[in-house]
């Protein structure tokens, strides 16, 4: 299958849709998932295309890497998390619902579940909270 540059993450890379943006470097961009999993969900999107992990340019997932990495770092500090879980989907079959290659960041608390993906928004003035604190964490590193 090819790469549909109308998807909604370049969409929101090309600044044509919003999105509650905690970084933005060179090769990539954190969002917030509007219908989180935890408080602090995040999303990293990198700026080259491609539809998922099995037709990325390997030279663009090394690059990305640090990224993913330093927002699961802040990630777990804003929320206080104990861990922080990494999800990656590649086709409809494993569970990807938009097809631009992107990784879920999810703080994780021990005993605590989180939400189903149910595609229910979360409250804007909240998410704005969840950015805010990402990016505090982001600015002590």
């Amino acid at each position: 299958m090819s790469y549909d540059p109308d998807n909604i993450f370049a969409k929101i890379l090309s600044g044509d849709f919003p999105a509650h943006k905690v970084y933005e470097d060179d090769v990539a961009i954190a969002i917030l998932d509007i219908m989180p999993q935890a408080a602090g969900h995040t999303l990293v999107i990198p700026k080259a295309a491609s539809r998922n992990l099995l037709d990325a340019d390997a030279n663009d997932l090394a690059q990305m890497m640090p990224t993913v990495q330093k927002i699961a770092h802040a990630v777990k500090t804003a929320f206080a998390a104990d861990g922080v879980h990494l999800q990656q989907f590649n086709e409809a079959a494993a569970g990807q619902t938009v097809f631009h290659l992107h990784f879920h960041v999810i703080p994780r608390h021990d005993g605590v579940a989180v939400k189903p993906h149910s595609g229910d928004m979360e409250d804007q003035d909240v998410l704005v909270a969840h950015a805010e604190k990402i990016k505090a964490a982001l600015a002590k590193t």
